[in-house]
């Protein structure tokens, strides 16, 4: 579940009491796009401070702290090149194979990991250009 459908499932319930109002239909759209407007500021909060997380985590002067995240994204690549290439060679050549369970945390935490970086790197790209 990522931070929008978070946000909306807070958001909804709200809406939907909007919906509920003995009001216009002005009055009940206004308000909505006020709760809208919310919503999308919060979440445009929410990722830039994941962005900013990232980008002290990697310029910490700490070695764990600014590579912990490459760390475990090469662990992954190794499980992932383990189950799809390497063990399929074994079988064929060897006649055994050992694969790796993946349980769906990892590949949640996989999920999360890649979007962070490519958010990461989206806002630092972003802020250089903007700042030219």
């Amino acid at each position: 579940m990522n931070i929008s459908e978070i946000i909306t499932g807070v958001v909804k319930p709200v809406t939907d009491l909007v919906d509920n109002l003995h009001t216009s239909e002005e009055e009940k759209e206004k308000i909505k796009r006020s709760i809208f407007e919310m919503k999308n500021n919060l979440t445009n909060q929410l990722i830039k401070s994941k962005g900013e997380i990232i980008k002290a985590e990697a310029e910490s002067e700490h070695f764990l702290t600014s590579t912990w995240r490459p760390i475990t994204a090469l662990v992954f690549v190794a499980i992932i090149a383990n189950n799809y290439i390497i063990a399929p060679y074994m079988e064929a050549f060897m006649g055994t194979k050992i694969i790796l369970k993946i349980p769906p945390e990892m590949w949640d935490l996989l999920k999360i990991m890649i979007g962070g970086y490519v958010i990461g790197r989206s806002a630092e790209k972003g802020a250089r250009v903007w700042k030219e």
